[in-house]
């Protein structure tokens, strides 16, 4: 299942890859009438090479009994093998009890008997394992239980985390930008966290950034989508384009009363009680400041001129 394959990544020693033969799986598919506590004659499917494969043949094998079961038939129990591409089942062989696989002692295979201490030092030498990890993330990072594990659900991923907060110490917006940005930056263009077109020591810098108020978040955005198709850093793409966050409360203030003069229904709207639309102006100034406005100066300087 999935926890096993994350067990094998995690420890190295393998890839984990069904679809390359790394990591089989056979799914055995029985089942019972509502109500009953037994179940039914099983039926052991092979040739699963995938996750996706693993779902879809269980759904098939399940409706293949059931309708047996409902037009009055047996299920055999057998072998059977899934056709990924008539997405279909088909039996294979009927070999299921233990003779037919012809089990047999072998006189030349010693006892092997493992001490205590030796399992314990096995134990000791484990590395950290998933469900550790997830844990250690909540307590040392304070993350939601759902972004740690998301995180650690690669052993590469949850690296990739640990590098960018020792480069930043930002563990929640690491968290947001690597989970939203990043993974969907590498599901779209179908890579793997190994191969990711910003390191994590670039995408720490980014964050320095927002963090300094030297960009916004709506700014880093655009700037994030640079470093991914050129390869440059978060500062030098800042200086080349002039992205740097505006913070001089009379640049914005110049600009605050361009948009309320621009506007004067809404301003009245707003003095008579409704207040969404703070978020209206709001949106104005940014838009004429091309989005490099400080959010925190222009919404102060809204308030002090509309007297909110």
């Amino acid at each position: 299942d999935v926890y096993k394959r994350q067990i094998v990544r995690y420890l190295g020693i393998g890839d984990g890859n069904m679809e390359e033969g790394s990591f089989r799986c056979d799914a055995n598919v029985s089942i019972r009438p509502t109500g009953t506590a037994v179940l039914g004659t099983r039926a052991e499917v092979k040739n699963l090479n995938s996750f996706k494969n693993v779902e879809k043949a269980i759904r098939y094998e399940v409706a293949r009994q059931r309708d047996l079961l409902m037009d009055g038939e047996s299920v055999i129990q057998e072998t059977r093998l899934w056709d990924p591409a008539a997405a279909r089942t088909n039996a294979m062989r009927g070999k299921e009890e233990a003779h037919d696989y012809r089990y047999f002692p072998d006189p030349d295979l010693v006892p092997l008997i493992i001490d205590e201490d030796w399992i314990e030092a096995a134990r000791q030498a484990l590395p950290e394992l998933p469900d550790q990890k997830q844990q250690r993330f909540i307590s040392e990072y304070g993350l939601p239980a759902y972004d740690a594990g998301v995180l650690t659900s690669s052993r590469e991923l949850a690296d990739y985390f640990e590098e960018t907060v020792s480069f930043c110490d930002q563990p929640k917006p690491a968290s947001n930008w690597i989970m939203g940005s990043l993974l969907g930056l590498l599901n779209a263009e179908g890579l793997d966290i190994a191969r990711s077109p910003i390191s994590s020591q670039a995408l720490a810098d980014l964050l320095k950034l927002i963090g300094r108020g030297t960009i916004s978040g709506k700014i880093a955005k655009t700037v994030f989508e640079e470093m991914a198709a050129t390869g440059k850093t978060a500062k030098k793409i800042v200086l080349e384009k002039g992205l740097e966050q505006v913070s001089d409360s009379d640049a914005i203030s110049e600009i605050v009363d361009q948009v309320l003069a621009q506007n004067p229904n809404e301003v009245e709207r707003l003095k008579a009680g409704n207040k969404k639309l703070i978020g209206f102006f709001v949106g104005q100034v940014m838009r004429s400041s091309k989005g490099k406005a400080n959010p925190k100066v222009v919404n102060q300087l809204l308030a002090d001129k509309l007297g909110l």
